[in-house]
């Protein structure tokens, strides 16, 4: 079972974190199964790059924080879209929802959803 901390101060970490680390990021949610943020991908850093970044980064804080009892990892994947520049808006706003959309849908329902529209793979880990 995955320990679930506390959102609001990862949230506020990842926006402090990603100033330090040069990558702009417009918008978070962090949501006890997953994280969505908003970044304009740095030039000289790759997406696996940012990823690792940010789940290294926060896991290492959570437990230097000791914010949960025992060791916290996220989850080994990870999903990254691009955005054009005319949807940027829209995919912002979709983020500051997510709190109220995922009391009508579950993670796991949403994202099976999302990678049969889009004809996706989805690889079980």
């Amino acid at each position: 079972m995955l320990l679930k901390p506390p959102a609001a101060r990862v949230s506020h970490f990842l926006s402090n974190y990603s100033v330090e680390k040069g990558i702009y990021m417009k918008i978070n949610y962090v949501n006890p199964e997953h994280v969505h943020t908003l970044i304009d991908l740095p030039t000289n850093k790759t997406i696996e790059e940012v990823a690792q970044l940010f789940k290294g980064g926060s896991s290492h804080w959570i437990n230097e924080e000791k914010l949960l009892r025992g060791r916290f990892a996220w989850g080994r994947g990870y999903g990254a879209f691009s955005v054009s520049h005319s949807d940027v808006e829209r995919v912002a706003a979709y983020i500051a929802g997510q709190e109220e959309h995922h009391r009508r849908k579950s993670f796991a329902e949403e994202f099976e959803l999302f990678v049969q529209k889009y004809g996706l793979e989805w690889h079980e880990e």
